[in-house]
Order: structure tokens, then sequence, then C-alpha cells
């Protein structure tokens, strides 16, 4: 497996490389800058690659976290695509010289910043090559300038690779029928990023609830700034939960904490399952400013179905459609406080009805479902079957 991550907190990878495991492989997973002290579960091996500095210097640190001027912001803005570029390559250059000596029956790329170097390995010791897209890559979220002629060189390049590629498998369904009409692949089998049932999924929930938990990366375009603001509005406390080391929590932790959200750092999965369920009720947010949000099906949302708490989620069109499918919370209109603080209210008063809808739709939306449809892939992909 190649992911151009730090796998540690990378739930979908580690999961899928547990499926596999679980089918008598042996999964060797080459990351990106993985912690030293992380143990990864038996079976798995995790090699680290260096993404190396980009444009910076060596000696300087990352600017995610730093108050800049305007003239710095601007150049970090102009200048950032480059930087991710450069660091994304040199990111796979390193993961080849791990992963080429090696000896391997497929070849499985997470992501398109794996997606040239898996075609590589693939080709090159002449194995299966799996695509696993975990957002429609061409409508990322951005934070700096847009790339046009970037996009339609990397829209080429996963349309060509992706249609060599054994098996090609997304997110959502969503997603799934975007890559088969815009990148001309066959079949695209959807493996969501679903948590399994397990002794924590039958915790009690709080109820009513005794407040609104966001656990994810704290950062922009996650709806945060309406949560915020909705604070003010309800009498339920609201607590953000996740990694805050970026430009965006600089300016607004500081905000939050003033008008009494509590902020903390990111958890262990049990620990943030126990905190959902001790609140009673979870933000599932995101902005609709980008196709890929549009179109996700965020961890957020399983992780709430696997602690069996209702969700406050962002109306926008997949993440809408699983929520009134299986009536597991409500919903409210994206960038609207008056609208999310609607929903909150609707969600307490039928809470207890919530809860049972949850816990209804745990079997449909859990990882023992997913995992069989990935262990399925893989038997006809190493047959020769697709």
């Amino acid at each position: 497996m190649l992911v151009a991550t730090s796998v540690a907190s990378d739930t979908r990878v580690l999961r899928e490389a547990g499926c596999l495991v679980d089918l008598g492989m042996e999964v060797v997973i080459v990351g990106r800058d993985v912690p030293v002290e992380f143990a990864p579960p038996k079976g798995i091996s995790i090699l680290g690659a260096s993404g190396g500095s980009g444009l910076r210097p060596s000696s300087m640190g990352s600017l995610m976290t730093r108050r800049l001027p305007p003239h710095l912001r601007f150049a970090r803005w102009f200048l950032l695509p480059t930087h991710r570029k450069k660091s994304y390559s040199a990111w796979a250059d390193r993961a080849y010289d791990l992963a080429s000596p090696l000896s391997f029956e497929a070849v499985h790329a997470h992501d398109f910043t794996a997606l040239e170097l898996g075609a590589r390995l693939a080709r090159e010791h002449a194995v299966p090559l799996v695509y696993d897209s975990h957002e429609w890559w061409i409508g990322r979220q951005r934070q700096y300038r847009p790339t046009p002629i970037m996009d339609r060189r990397e829209a080429r390049t996963e349309a060509k690779l992706a249609g060599q590629a054994a098996a090609v498998i997304t997110v959502g369904d969503s997603i799934a029928e975007l890559i088969e009409r815009d990148r001309g692949v066959k079949k695209v089998f959807v493996v969501r990023n679903s948590f399994p049932i397990d002794s924590m999924t039958s915790k009690s929930i709080a109820s009513p609830p005794r407040s609104v938990l966001y656990a994810g990366r704290i950062d922009a375009f996650r709806e945060l700034e309406v949560t915020l603001e909705v604070s003010r509005l309800i009498k339920l406390p609201v607590c953000w939960m996740g990694e805050h080391d970026n430009q965006w929590a600089a300016n607004f932790v500081p905000r939050a904490r003033k008008l009494g959200i509590e902020v903390l750092k990111s958890q262990p999965i049990a620990s943030v399952t126990a905190a959902m369920q001790n609140a009673g009720l979870v933000f599932v947010t995101h902005s609709n400013k980008f196709e890929s949000h549009r179109l996700a099906l965020p961890n957020k949302l399983f992780h709430a179905v696997h602690a069996g708490v209702p969700v406050i989620a962002t109306n926008v069109s997949e993440l809408a459609r699983i929520v009134t499918k299986y009536d597991i919370g409500e919903l409210y209109q994206p960038g609207n406080s008056t609208s999310m603080k609607d929903a909150i209210e609707r969600a307490i008063a039928r809470h207890p009805e919530l809860i049972a809808n949850v816990r209804a739709a745990q079997k449909d939306l859990s990882w023992d479902r997913d995992a069989q449809v990935l262990k399925d892939i893989y038997a006809d992909v190493l047959a020769g079957d697709i």
C-alpha cells in the first residue's frame, strides 16, 4: 500500500490493511513521515518516506500555524501549489526507493498522490494495481490559487492510470459515478469510510444531549464558523475536538474559547467515541464550496453512527442523502446559523427517536459490510477475474 500521509491517523488505510490481513495477506504500507513511536497492528508493516521541504529551506518550519502579514499570505497562496507538488514528488521518489526492492502480489495506491508511483511499481513488478480514490481529486478543498492547467493535466493522468488499474475503489456512490463518467472507468467499487460494530457501539447515549461535539480537523471549510455563531444561540455547550495546527485555527480558536467553546486536541478513536456518546449530538459539517465536499461521505458521519449518536449535518448532496434515508439526524442549510440552531432544537425534541434510528442503521452503515466488499474485490483481482 502507498499513501502520502503519516498513516498513524488515517483510519481508512489502516482499516483496509487490517481487512487484507484477515484474508491471510501480509501488508506493507509505505507512508509519509510516519511517527517513529507508531506501532502498527499485527500483520502490517509500515515504512516512512519523507516528503521533503518543498520550496522551504529544510531549516524553516511550516507556515501553517503562523499568523502571516498580508504580503506573506499572498506569497503562500500563490506558491503553495508548486510547493505541494514538489513535496509530493519528493515523497514519491523516496517511497519508490523503499518499495521497489520488495516482493509483492499487488499494489494498492491510496489517492491521486500515490497513483503514478503505484502504476510504476505495478508495471515494473508485473502485478495488478488497485486505485483507491478517497475523494474527487480535481474538486478537492484548496486554500491556494486556482491551477487550471495543472488540474487538466492531473485529470488526464488520473483517467489514463485509473483505466489501467485492475480495480478502482472510492468512498461513495456519487464519486463512483463521476469517476465512471468523467474518467472512463467501466466499474468503480464503493468501500465507505465506515467503522466496525464493537463493544463501544452498544454503550448508552446521553439523552437529552449534554452538548454538541465536532470531532475532526479544526480548519477552514468545515462550517466551524457557523458552529461558533450558533454557540451564542443555544443553551447546549459546543465542543471542538481535533488537530488545530493551522492558520485558520490560530485565528478562530481564541475566538471560540472566548465564547465558551471547549477546544480539545485530537484523541484516539475510542476516546472520541466515548466523547460522542457523552455529548449526545455530533456535528457532521463541511462547506459546499468545493465539489469534493458536496460529494463526500466524511469519516465523522460513520464514526457517529458507530457511536450510536444522532448528527447535525450540512444539507449537501451525498451527506444529506444518507442522513435523510436512515433519518439519523437533522439537516441545516450551509452557512446559516439560524438553520443550524433550528436543526439542533428539532434533534433535541426527537432525540430518543433519532437514537433508535441510528441503532437501526448501524448494520447497513458499518465496516462489517464494507470489509466484505473489499475482500471480494481482492479475491477477484488476485484471481485475475477483473
